[in-house]
C-alpha cells in the first residue's frame, strides 16, 4: 500500500471536502481518503492501478490546486 500526503489550496468547506473525497474514490485502487480542512491536506492510501499522477490529476481536475513547496 502506498500513501500520499498533499497540501492543497482552495479547500474551504465541507462541500469541498465531500467533492474531493468522492472524486478520488472513483479511482480504481484508492482505498482511503482523508481530508483535513484545517491543515489543507489530503492523505490518500492506494494500490495499483492507482498512481501518484492519476491522483494529482484528479485533484487538479476537480478545481483544487496542489501546493508544491
Amino acid at each position: 500500500m502506498e500513501t500520499m500526503l498533499l497540501s492543497v489550496a482552495n479547500m474551504q468547506n465541507k462541500a469541498n471536502k465531500t467533492e474531493i473525497k468522492n472524486a478520488l474514490r472513483k479511482i480504481e485502487g484508492v482505498s482511503e481518503v482523508g481530508v483535513n480542512l484545517t491543515s489543507g491536506t489530503i492523505k490518500v492510501d492506494y494500490n495499483a492501478p492507482a498512481t501518484e499522477m492519476k491522483i494529482k490529476n484528479c485533484i487538479e481536475n476537480s478545481g483544487f490546486e496542489i501546493v508544491y513547496e
